[in-house]
């Protein structure tokens, strides 16, 4: 049956206009990185609460030792895996348009992706709280606590989403865009739990996007928008779909 649904999803996408991949944390496991959610997650470890905005800026010097540890130290050598590598290989071959992603580990660019919108933001990337200046990270900037702007001094904070923070703009902007003008979309990897990310998919299904969906166990997408659904790990059944795209074209 699974392979069926692999043949089933090759033929839509061969046959579609606008493809756009919808990735989770599930696409970064495989590279190593655990989800936050979940017996296994990360919050079943540390508290979420460092990454709530008030108390980061109340609090910085507690915070961040965490913040670094986590998506510094731990995070710091993922890997893209075969279901970031299949998507670049999509994309080079013409068939997908662009990936949402609600993971900040920039996997997706390290693979090749050219157009990524990152809904929940990068981890790669520090933004002065103060003056707005952006700083790759760096061994150098990593070594405050907690770093601190080189134009103003002013506090660094990594740039993606807190508790309590909006979604970027343009990142919405293009993910809402996305959903009005694919006509498939691959979800792979998330389980449907975040909101409003969550929504991105039932907003094109609303528009009659056809939506494959590849993760280990069903989601709260599956029987409500999926029209195919295959059920594996994402490295091993995306490197199945891109192998049979590749043997009918």
């Amino acid at each position: 049956m699974s392979q069926d649904n692999v043949n089933k999803a090759a033929k839509i996408i061969m046959e579609a206009n606008h493809v756009t991949g919808f990735t989770g944390a599930g696409v970064s496991v495989e590279s190593g990185i655990p989800p936050f959610r979940g017996p296994e997650g990360l919050w079943s470890k540390y508290d979420p609460g460092i990454l709530d905005l008030d108390y980061f800026y109340n609090y910085p010097e507690i915070s961040w030792p965490v913040i670094k540890e986590i998506f510094y130290e731990f995070f710091g050598s993922a890997k893209p895996n075969n279901a970031h590598k299949a998507l670049t290989e999509l994309e080079s071959m013409g068939f997908l348009k662009s990936v949402i992603t609600q993971n900040i580990d920039n996997l997706h660019q390290e693979a090749g992706s050219k157009v990524v919108y990152e809904f929940h933001g990068n981890s790669q990337i520090l933004i002065c709280t103060e003056c707005n200046s952006r700083f790759q990270v760096s061994d150098d900037i990593l070594k405050g606590n907690p770093p601190r702007c080189n134009e103003c001094k002013g506090l660094l904070k990594p740039d993606f989403i807190f508790f309590g923070e909006m979604i970027p703009e343009f990142a919405y902007r293009k993910s809402m865009e996305e959903a009005q003008n694919a006509d498939v979309f691959i979800v792979i990897g998330t389980t449907g739990e975040v909101v409003p990310a969550s929504l991105i998919p039932q907003m094109a299904k609303e528009n009659g996007t056809k939506i494959i969906e590849i993760n280990p166990s069903p989601s709260l997408f599956t029987d409500n928008l999926t029209d195919v659904f295959i059920q594996g790990k994402a490295g091993e059944k995306m490197k199945e779909l891109l192998n049979e795209i590749k043997l009918k074209t």
